[in-house]
């Protein structure tokens, strides 16, 4: 069925869900799929910011390391299940973190994306825009969208 899955994870609960949907799909066909596991890091903030290149660099070295540690806690997650997963780290400087996702897919021949969506509605989601429905629309493979439950004060409003 599919025999190579991409899995962009960022460390939060519904990126965390993405990753178990892809653990138990990957696990339950007969040949396992392999997983490839990406943490794009996102430097628009800080260039909005026009930090110094000394403060940048340092957030940057940050970033980089709590990615490595994001995508080891997954790898982690796949292997407690036998499940193999390579990873990778990207870096989208002046990209949208879909294109990123996207390039990924591509280049490594995964014929799958299993993402969590973290919902955003309302003026949020105009604001901030969706890697998730980018990566839907822009997607040459199918994609596999898992949602997280809303916590009793989420739903309301503009939403998250």
């Amino acid at each position: 069925m599919y025999s190579k899955i991409l899995v962009p994870v960022d460390g939060s609960h519904t990126g965390k869900l993405g990753v178990q949907e892809a653990i138990r799909l990957a696990a339950s066909q007969k040949v396992p799929a392999r997983l490839r596991l990406i943490h794009v890091i996102d430097d628009f903030p800080m260039l909005v910011e026009m930090s110094s290149v000394v403060s940048f660099d340092k957030a940057m070295h940050v970033l980089r390391e709590s990615g490595q540690a994001i995508l080891e806690q997954a790898r982690q997650l796949a292997s407690a299940a036998d499940v193999h997963a390579d990873v990778t780290l990207r870096e989208a400087t002046g990209k949208r973190i879909a294109t990123e996702v996207l390039a990924e897919a591509r280049e490594s021949g995964c014929d799958l994306i299993v993402m969590g969506t973290h919902g955003r509605r309302g003026l949020t989601r105009v604001a901030l825009g969706s890697d998730a429905d980018m990566v839907v629309a822009a997607s040459h493979v199918p994609v596999l969208l898992v949602r997280g439950q809303d916590k009793p004060d989420e739903g309301k409003g503009a939403g998250t």
